[in-house]
């Protein structure tokens, strides 16, 4: 069986992730405070006690997320499963991304929480709060919700664009409130089962972004960038990227870009990968990747009683 690693992003967050494997995993435990200690700050409280409306705050969503998948990494490479030899490559929804480059060693843990702190603030502080929305558009092909973008911008005079193809029929758009807003009714105009605005507090994987994405060009020119252990699929380019330079490229071109999440789904199909574990928080891609390919065998990892299950139908390996 072929594996590839996904990694969630943000919406996967939950008060309480987390807390299970810290209770059972030293290894667990080592993660979340080596985040606490990087950000300066006890985000594991946050994480496991909330307030939820604190935990949501993209600037901590985003960290904490991926400190809840890296903890179940290490408490796996911990029990002789790492992923370089085991798994044919990684890959990671939007924030998760980080989480996949982190889990190939390209950057240090460290590192990848300091980066997701500065790429959370900044997006939030890319649009006044207000200006910008998102909206999920189910039931259109891309070429239609391409139209009621282009058709809602060119009417408003502002931006709207795809923001994530998620598969399964599963779109979502952002830009400019009054863009989006206008893009939804064209949506359900041309036949969308459901044209949902969304509550999120800025338009991410839009133009709009722009300021956010030079906040992490220069973030990422700070850091150490190591050759990935396995192959890390790019939202943008939905192709592996081994060079620094290639991979700040993309991790930048993303803040702005589509998160092609249904064909890197097509794509680890494609490349032979047969079955998709999801590390971290939730059950999201999971779910998304069986409405895109139901060929792919699919399991969630984000508590003990998941690992130990993984470990045990994975020994020997």
């Amino acid at each position: 069986m072929t594996t590839a690693f996904t990694f969630p992003g943000q919406g996967s967050q939950a008060v309480g992730m987390g807390r299970e494997l810290a209770d059972a995993f030293t290894e667990a435990r080592d993660v979340f405070a080596e985040v606490d200690e990087a950000l300066g700050e006890k985000l594991s409280t946050i994480m496991w006690d909330g307030p939820e409306d604190a935990l949501t705050l993209t600037a901590n969503a985003q960290p904490a997320l991926m400190a809840v998948s890296m903890a179940v990494v290490r408490v796996l490479e911990a029990n002789g499963y790492a992923l370089a030899g085991n798994v044919a490559c990684v890959a990671g929804h939007s924030l998760g991304e980080y989480s996949a480059h982190c889990a190939a060693g390209t950057f240090s843990l460290a590192d990848t929480a300091r980066l997701l702190r500065i790429r959370g603030n900044a997006m939030q502080a890319a649009v006044p709060v207000g200006e910008g929305a998102m909206a999920a558009i189910i039931g259109l092909e891309v070429d239609d919700v391409d139209f009621v973008c282009e058709a809602a911008a060119g009417e408003t005079d502002s931006v709207c664009q795809i923001a994530n193809d998620n598969g399964g029929g599963q779109l979502v758009i952002s830009g400019a409130k009054a863009a989006v807003e206008r893009a939804a009714a064209l949506a359900s105009d041309k036949g969308a089962k459901r044209a949902l605005m969304l509550p999120v507090s800025a338009p991410f994987h839009s133009a709009l972004m722009a300021p956010a994405a030079e906040a992490m060009r220069e973030a990422l020119a700070n850091v150490t960038i190591n050759t990935p252990s396995v192959p890390v699929i790019a939202n943008v380019a939905v192709a592996p990227a081994t060079e620094a330079a290639d991979i700040v490229h993309r991790l930048v071109d993303q803040v702005t870009g589509q998160v092609r999440w249904r064909e890197t789904v097509e794509w680890f199909a494609g490349s032979g990968v047969d079955r998709l574990v999801e590390a971290g928080s939730g059950k999201v891609l999971t779910g998304l990747a069986r409405r895109i390919d139901k060929a792919l065998a699919g399991i969630a990892i984000n508590n003990p009683a998941d690992i130990e299950a993984f470990l045990q139908a994975n020994a020997g390996h």
